[in-house]
């Protein structure tokens, strides 16, 4: 095999598992490709006790044990994990932030390059930050709360209108909607009778509750953005 077709191997390798060599203290192989979600929390002041939803979302950060995560300035966070993981993970700090009253999250996911690896996240540089930041303030501009960025224009281009649409299902959430999405989320691969029987609800409330949030059609994105996500860090 081609020393270039190992490399692209190796790469590939590294993007997917999220695992990153030590190379040197901060420094990691030029083609580790990372995903970084910057978000904050929507309408936080409007709560008397911010525990309520702090604790949601630090539960909500600790969905993946391959992730690394900060929260700063009050009601911003900073996540790192693997590419394939990242919108899925994305939708779940939603579900769980959205079963609390009158609040919501911006996140921005940046997809690209670690150049730099600290001990604290937010001091990591790289072109996946930078995008995740620049995005974040583009959202904030926009008046919407999830989107993209990557180093391909094409994949943000028809990704991000699939988002816009899907936020149209996402902001119609209620509170019961949230919390089965949370749970169907968190529990990957569970049958509507097991999640009936972890919510206290029945299986044809549980059914209702996912049809209602187009919980299906919110999967099937997910499997759209792997399946095009894969195929263009084929092409690294």
């Amino acid at each position: 095999m081609p020393i270039t077709d190992k490399y692209r191997l190796i790469c590939r390798y590294f993007v997917f598992s999220g695992i990153l060599p030590i190379i040197g203290r901060g420094e990691i192989p030029i083609c580790i490709m990372v995903a970084v979600l910057t978000g904050d929390i929507i309408n936080s002041r409007s709560i008397t006790n911010p525990e309520l939803w702090l604790e949601e979302l630090k539960e909500a950060l600790n969905l993946s044990k391959q992730t690394k995560w900060e929260i700063f300035r009050g009601d911003s966070f900073q996540l790192e994990l693997v590419p394939e993981e990242a919108l899925l993970q994305a939708l779940f700090i939603k579900a769980s932030i959205k079963t609390i009253k009158n609040l919501d999250v911006r996140i921005a996911i940046g997809i690209g390059k670690k150049a730099y690896a600290a001990e604290k996240l937010t001091e990591s540089n790289g072109e996946a930050f930078i995008f995740s930041g620049e995005k974040l303030e583009e959202l904030k501009r926009e008046r919407t709360t999830l989107a993209l960025k990557t180093p391909w224009p094409d994949f943000d281009e028809e990704i991000n209108i699939v988002l816009r649409l899907a936020q149209v299902i996402i902001n119609s959430w209620s509170i019961t909607s949230s919390e089965l999405v949370k749970l169907a989320l968190k529990h990957p691969g569970s049958s509507q009778k097991e999640l009936a029987e972890l919510s206290n609800k029945s299986q044809s409330s549980v059914s209702e509750g996912l049809k209602r949030a187009h919980f299906s059609e919110i999967l099937a994105l997910n499997n759209l953005y792997k399946k095009k996500l894969s195929q263009f860090i084929a092409a690294l």
